[in-house]
């Protein structure tokens, strides 16, 4: 996949800070958003790695930090759930303007309830993933269980989280009082799947439970059993996001790629925009591009990288085979070609004077108990591979128009 940092403002005008997660070869199908535990950030290993494994299934996913948390300007003391909320909102905006509105809504521990939340007010959204996810926001409560008094009595405590001091004021308390999320779920109106460890200290399978049982249908349970709270093991996450992505498409509007069928080798498929082209070879899928400074995506090897890429192989290829029908050593063969266009060498000659030919340069490293007449003999084969002889003589390509 690849990571693009982006920034866009909360309904306060204060500037969060996020990361998409885009896929490497296509354009997104769909955009999700992804909402990061309490006091954590959008670097955390759920955050990251459900992300990523989204990202790897066509998904565009945006996992941003709340306001006053990792980047993402503002003082953490001033928030609450509902703000929480908001910039979730903000978020969804950001996405509709500068790419797709998004469809799915993600979220971690409290995250989680806070897309449960946000669902009703993006009305893009068709589905929702909570991942060990509280039943009630009053949970929060327990964290900060050892403060409340102070909190109450002061306005404020200073609050340690998971290592981390925070400053935590009364209105916090009282605006995550004053949601019930389990008469909210009632009416969500959206596809909900919820994902819990059986195992999560912090959050336990009860917790679960009472959502699933709160919800309407469609509604869907995984368990991640093993998995820590924090999802800290890279594979409890990337399967959370694996199964979200699979269960996602069933409400998502996802455009069927029609298969490419050709009684030829090879054929090459491109619509009315953009150079991003499908191709088949045999049995084999895969793309080409051209680069973005042509006007192309780069979500594959251009026309000339697949010429080249077809003489690397063919070159490695057949130095083994020969090795192998001497029973020499040869351990590996890397073919390293670089296409470009270059004056003619025996140009003094030509009638123009600026008449370029096409350049295949060809680096061999051959590796084996090998000495330097076999390396030299190898040297001399590599002009023997089928493909160097086609790109070296005169070719013929006749062409028709096909119904």
């Amino acid at each position: 996949m690849k990571t693009k940092k982006v920034k866009f403002k909360n309904k306060n005008g204060e500037e969060l800070m996020g990361y998409l997660e885009l896929p490497l070869n296509q354009d997104p199908h769909n955009f999700v958003l992804f909402a990061h535990c309490f006091t954590c950030n959008k670097n955390f290993f759920a955050a990251k790695n459900i992300s990523r494994s989204l990202a790897s299934a066509g998904y565009g996913v945006l996992r941003f930090d709340f306001t006053g948390l990792g980047e993402s300007e503002g003082d953490f003391s001033d928030t609450n759930f509902s703000g929480n909320i908001q910039d979730l909102v903000a978020a969804a905006e950001f996405l509709k303007e500068e790419h797709q509105a998004p469809g799915l809504l993600v979220g971690h521990s409290l995250g989680g309830a806070a897309v449960l939340y946000a669902a009703k007010q993006i009305a893009s959204v068709k589905a929702v993933a909570t991942v060990a996810a509280p039943s009630t926001i009053k949970h929060v409560e327990g964290l900060l269980r050892s403060n409340i008094d102070e909190i109450e009595k002061s306005g404020i405590a200073s609050v340690n989280i998971g290592g981390r001091s925070f400053d935590v004021k009364k209105q916090f308390l009282d605006d995550i009082r004053q949601h019930d999320l389990s008469t909210y779920l009632n009416d969500l109106k959206r596809a909900l799947l919820i994902l819990h460890s059986p195992q999560d200290p912090i959050v336990g399978i009860k917790n679960a439970e009472e959502l699933y049982v709160a919800a309407k249908h469609p509604k869907s349970f995984i368990s991640i059993d093993g998995a820590s709270h924090l999802m800290e093991a890279e594979d409890d996450a990337v399967y959370a996001g694996e199964m979200i992505a699979t269960w996602a498409k069933r409400y998502l509007p996802i455009e069927e790629e029609v298969p490419l069928e050709s009684e030829s080798d090879v054929v090459a498929n491109l619509g009315s925009s953009g150079y991003t082209t499908q191709m088949k070879a045999g049995k084999h899928h895969f793309i080409s591009d051209e680069p973005i400074k042509v006007g192309g995506k780069d979500f594959g090897p251009t026309p000339y990288q697949l010429v080249s890429a077809g003489l690397a192989a063919c070159t490695s290829m057949t130095l083994h085979m020969y090795a192998r029908r001497k029973k020499w050593l040869l351990e590996n063969v890397e073919t390293h070609v670089s296409y470009s266009r270059e004056h003619a060498s025996d140009c003094e000659s030509c009638e123009d004077k600026d008449a370029k030919i096409d350049t295949f340069k060809r680096e061999i490293v051959i590796k084996g108990e090998l000495d330097e007449k076999q390396k030299k003999r190898l040297m001399e084969i590599a002009d023997k591979c089928p493909v160097h002889k086609s790109l070296t003589t005169q070719n013929h390509i006749p062409t028709s128009l096909k119904n």
